[in-house]
């Protein structure tokens, strides 16, 4: 069964009476070329969580390298057909938002993969999930909004570059795997996806850290001084001679700092 054909899909779905659930953000993916391309992007695993299969398009061709293979799943209609495609997958019907990712991902046998093709209402929320469980598991392939993976993959000085992008690189090294239009979907999204990898890195975000991105992106439009005059409530003339030390005039803003020059800023605001 090859569920990346459209013919196929379409007549598997058909025959269990399924179509896709606006609610849920669903579009299943029915591209051979990106399924191909988000299982070469997992490189040599034994272990893989799956998040969000859906009738189990990309399962089915995880399993033929996974020796353990586990899908979350929170449409309990997708349960039959996950079954049905991929017998071999262990199936936890669940909320992906509130089950212990890391602690499945460690039941698993290395190396770990973590797969997912992100419903865009919970991108960003399963991202934090997926990063709080970033020991767990060697790499990370992800489909999301190609927006969102814009700003996640945008460097210093990209006006596209917000909070999520300074914490998420600090955690994982990120690149680009494929982009995804529309036509790969049924049915089709009204955006462009794409599918980037995530790798781990050794260092941890301190809440320090992430309070301080945070604060500095408040309103982006904004230089760096007013928007931590504004979260912190310090005296301006505090938040000046802060980043002055630190080599940063009053005109600066977030999305112009690179990971170091961040840091130099969280340093001096926890001495």
């Amino acid at each position: 069964m090859n569920l990346a054909d459209r013919g196929e899909l379409t007549g598997f779905l058909r025959k269990h009476g399924i179509s896709a659930d606006k609610s849920l953000g669903q579009h299943f993916l029915c591209s051979p070329n990106v399924v191909n391309s988000i299982v070469s992007a997992c490189g040599n695993f034994q272990g893989c969580l799956e998040v969000g299969p859906g009738p189990g398009i990309l399962t089915s061709a995880l399993a033929k390298s996974a020796q353990e293979l586990v899908a979350i799943e929170f449409d309990v209609r997708m349960l039959p057909l996950l079954k049905e495609s991929t017998p071999s997958c262990k199936i936890i019907h669940g909320d992906a938002l509130i089950e212990d990712i890391g602690s499945i991902m460690r039941s698993l046998p290395e190396p770990r993969v973590l797969v997912s093709n992100m419903p865009y209402y919970i991108t960003g929320p399963l991202l934090d999930r997926f990063s709080q469980a970033r020991n767990s598991y060697e790499c990370a392939v992800l489909m999301m909004q190609k927006e969102v993976g814009q700003k996640i993959l945008a460097q210093p000085r990209d006006r596209a570059r917000g909070a999520l992008s300074v914490c998420l690189q600090f955690e994982f090294q990120i690149s680009s795997i494929c982009k995804v239009p529309p036509g790969s979907f049924m049915p089709p999204p009204k955006v462009e996806s794409i599918v980037l990898k995530l790798v781990p890195r050794t260092q941890n975000v301190s809440d320090a850290f992430r309070k301080t991105v945070r604060a500095g992106f408040g309103q982006p439009r904004k230089t760096l001084i007013n928007n931590f005059v504004a979260t912190f409530r310090h005296e301006r003339s505090d938040v000046v001679s802060l980043l002055d030390a630190c080599g940063f005039g009053e005109s600066t803003r977030a999305f112009e700092l690179n990971e170091s020059e961040w840091m130099r800023i969280v340093d001096k605001t926890v001495e």
